[in-house]
């Protein structure tokens, strides 16, 4: 048994997999919105999971905005700017007393889609968030990358490829100008279209021209910033999480305008939806630890 925690911005969910990636119980509840509250509120989820099972697991995997700092080991780069500076990981170690990991959220989406979910079998795999925010995570051979810095992935936090004159390169949360969360995330889209992503979708779909161009304009700047992920990694699979994975036209029209940008005569990567939906988050932190870890 592995117990995976998805630390959100909005809600903390908790669930426990058996070794075959089952899950056998889950529960979820608000996040306060403080840290003391927060750190008691995974405790108290995780113990409350553990009841319900009936059974204590060995070890407890927590995807979370934002990374761990491999310098200070304090949380860094969340957009829940309240958690930055705080030992979470070490908070939680002391708390439990049991094997503890965290790792950024977008990297346990990519671990659970790679593993067992839409890029099952893959090598390397790129894993795309496109919600509130925007992040990617990178898995090769089953096992996360974060990189010398502990920043493997923050592709949201990249400026958007190939600019034209008429994308103005607004100031981002982080302080940077340009990232790619202005422009493909669900949030970037309604501050240059004026439209909810879903909104569009459904407008395309019945014929509205605007939405339909709001809706390609959006596919192209998505294609940019992947093209440049192909051109490093080469992935075989990019799996796309968050609500903005809903829209159906964005894998036809990716897949398609990518070979405009990336820099090959073909592009062998396949740009997929994601298997596990919102359990993807909570699936993910358990596999951070292996069947035989947690024991």
């Amino acid at each position: 048994m592995r117990l995976g925690v998805d630390f959100g911005g909005t809600k903390i969910e908790a669930a426990l997999l058996d070794s075959q990636g089952e899950i056998v119980a889950r529960q979820r509840l608000p996040n306060p919105g403080n840290y003391p509250a927060a750190v008691q509120a995974v405790v108290d989820l995780c113990e409350r999971i553990e009841r319900q099972a009936g059974v204590e697991s060995k070890t407890i995997g927590v995807g979370m905005p934002g990374s761990l700092s491999p310098l200070t080991g304090l949380v860094r780069n969340s957009n829940s700017t309240w958690m930055n500076g705080k030992p979470f990981l070490e908070d939680l170690k002391n708390s439990f007393k049991k094997p503890v990991r965290c790792e950024n959220d977008a990297n346990c989406f990519a671990l659970s889609e790679a593993v067992d979910g839409a890029a099952a079998g893959a090598r390397v795999v790129f894993g795309a968030i496109l919600g509130t925010g925007c992040g990617g995570g990178v898995v090769v051979d089953g096992k996360t990358i974060e990189g010398a810095s502990g920043i493997g992935g923050e592709w949201g936090h990249t400026p958007l490829p190939w600019a034209r004159h008429d994308e103005i390169q607004v100031r981002d949360w982080c302080g940077r100008h340009g990232c790619l969360e202005q422009w493909i995330s669900g949030t970037g889209f309604k501050r240059w279209s004026g439209l909810e992503g879903h909104e569009a979708d459904a407008a395309a779909k019945a014929g509205d021209a605007t939405a339909r161009v709001m809706i390609d304009l959006w596919t192209d700047r998505v294609a940019r910033a992947m093209a440049v992920v192909c051109d490093i990694i080469d992935p075989d699979v990019i799996v796309v999480g968050g609500g903005m994975s809903n829209i159906d036209a964005l894998y036809p029209a990716v897949q398609a305008k990518l070979i405009a940008h990336v820099f090959s005569d073909f592009v062998a990567a396949k740009i997929v939806k994601n298997k596990h939906g919102d359990s993807s988050g909570v699936r993910g932190a358990a596999w951070l630890f292996t069947p035989l870890e947690a024991q």
